[in-house]
């Protein structure tokens, strides 16, 4: 039978898998008397408006370390005025009073603390700073002994700022009511979170058996013999060594450095492009595959196309699909309902690159897991000391001027969080544990274990106990954004090389060599 070109080349597959493999790591992410002090904490307010007895948009913001602890709900609190105090900047006396209203100042010509203090000696009961910028810094003071203030102090960013005073300029009433919601101690993104990653992994490591074509039609098979698909994998499997493993997480982290110091929406834009590139690729494959492996016969149509010579109708009809899905998610990605278009890409994108690179032995998957074990902790936990900022973090949260955030993660709104915002999971926190998942999958298949004395079982519980553990320490680190290796790694790595010992196992598994193992097979059948 006639083979024919796939509409996509498998070397341009390669070049932008492995482009996308370059930036893949992410986090997991997914962060109150009358006297006060400067070392209160510091916490996130939201801000009721009403312009003209009207209300509007709720607006966002943060307290100051020294600010009186602001209510945790808007229940029976009582709105109040907001004016623009003379002088505008609030760091000398106040020419007129306030009568407790909220003063609305700007940042700069003197410290918070001058501010805030200006500010209630001329009677307000409230002091809102506005930013120069879209970014909300933390107002601190550096005063030891006990302070005397006893109005809140928060900090809003510059657009809604600007959008205040234009209100105030033209002669209308602004009316601002505080509170500071606390998010619950646990959300259900969490959960969907776990699940989502737990069955990606566990499907994307055993794909090729679920799209494996039954051998049960021996007429159709003679008519219509099948091209060589076991030299059509080989030559789009790219097999990772350890020198490959540590050029890859060096890379990893210097693009990460890149992202840091020069975010911006344009930047974004090329990982947006690169994400929809891979995406669109890696569904294709997947539903190729898929369908092939349900339906023998709807491949055997073919039609010529422009440019990429003949192909399966098919094959180009799936192409399409996936073409509009992902401009479909470009064009409503900052949509509420955005993240199901971005997850269900993701999880086609880690499918297809599990597919595609493999490790051949546990030796090159603890040099890779290791390297990304120690990239982890370090950009995460480390990194503070030398960038002032943790750097995923910084990364995860995207350009907050422009909006956009990196889509390389998979994503579950926070449904009974008052503040919303997503539940985040790295797509290398799949990938890497992933391709050792895979590999368990091959030696057992190739050792013919079972269930129980196999290897893969043991991984993909390890795997969703990890991901577990990551989850529990995020609640224990009060939100702050934990490397999810940091427990991944010794949950798989650590689970494999502990059984291969007990099972006495562990030279095979570290120097295997797949080719080997089937030219003695094919020997033993041969005789």
């Amino acid at each position: 039978m006639k083979r024919h070109n796939r509409i996509t080349s498998s070397i341009f597959s390669k070049s932008i898998y492995g482009f996308i493999l370059f930036f893949i790591l992410s986090p997991t992410p997914t962060a109150a008397g009358s006297l006060t002090s400067c070392n209160n904490t510091s916490v996130p307010v939201k801000i009721k408006i009403w312009v003209n007895g009207v209300e509007g948009k709720t607006l966002e913001g943060q307290s100051a370390t020294f600010s009186l602890e602001i209510p945790k709900t808007a229940n029976g609190q009582a709105k109040q005025s907001a004016v623009l105090p003379n002088p505008s900047n609030c760091c000398s006396s106040l020419s007129s009073q306030l009568s407790g209203s909220t003063a609305l100042a700007p940042r700069g010509d003197c410290d918070y603390l001058t501010k805030a203090k200006m500010a209630q000696s001329g009677g307000a009961a409230g002091l809102v700073v506005i930013s120069d910028s879209e970014d909300i810094v933390e107002m601190s003071c550096s005063e030891k002994t006990a302070l005397d203030i006893s109005i809140p102090v928060v900090m809003i960013s510059k657009l809604d700022g600007e959008a205040l005073n234009k209100s105030l300029l033209g002669g209308g009433t602004v009316e601002l009511l505080l509170y500071a919601p606390e998010s619950p101690i646990l959300d259900p993104s969490a959960a969907f979170l776990w699940l989502m990653a737990v069955v990606t992994v566990v499907i994307a490591s055993r794909w090729s058996d679920i799209t494996k074509i039954e051998e049960n039609n021996e007429r159709y098979d003679e008519l219509s013999p099948k091209p060589n698909h076991k030299e059509d994998e080989e030559n789009e499997i790219i097999e990772m060594s350890t020198m490959s493993a540590i050029i890859f997480v060096i890379t990893a982290s210097t693009f990460l450095v890149l992202l840091y110091l020069f975010m911006s929406s344009w930047f974004i834009w090329v990982l947006i492009v690169f994400f929809c590139i891979g995406a669109i690729e890696g569904m294709h494959t997947c539903l190729v595959s898929l369908i092939k492996s349900k339906c023998r016969s709807c491949g055997q149509k073919t039609v010529k196309v422009p440019l990429f010579g003949t192909t399966t109708v098919m094959s180009l009809l799936v192409l399409l699909f996936c073409v509009a899905f992902a401009a479909f998610w470009v064009w409503t990605r900052k949509e509420s309902y955005a993240w199901v278009g971005q997850d269900i890409l993701g999880i086609f994108l880690i499918i297809a690159v599990l597919q595609l690179a493999q490790i051949p032995n546990i030796k090159v998957a603890t040099v890779l897991l290791c390297c990304a074990f120690m990239y982890d902790i370090f950009w995460v936990f480390i990194s503070p000391i030398f960038f002032h900022d943790s750097v995923m973090i910084s990364v995860a949260k995207g350009d907050s001027s422009s909006g956009e955030s990196i889509p390389m993660v998979l994503r579950f709104p926070r449904l009974f969080d008052p503040w919303g915002g997503y539940g985040v999971l790295g797509f290398g926190d799949i990938l890497f544990p992933g391709l050792l998942l895979a590999f368990t999958v091959r030696y057992d298949k190739a050792k013919k274990k079972t269930w129980k004395d196999g290897y893969y079982l043991w991984m993909a519980i390890g795997y969703a106990c990890g991901l577990l553990i990551t989850y529990l320490g995020l609640y224990l680190m009060d939100g702050h954004g934990q490397p999810a290796l940091l427990y991944l790694v010794p949950c798989t790595l650590g689970t494999c090389i502990v059984l291969g010992l007990v099972r006495g196992e562990l030279k095979d598994l570290w120097t295997y060599n797949a080719n080997e193992s089937k030219e003695t097979l094919g020997g033993e059948e041969s005789v």
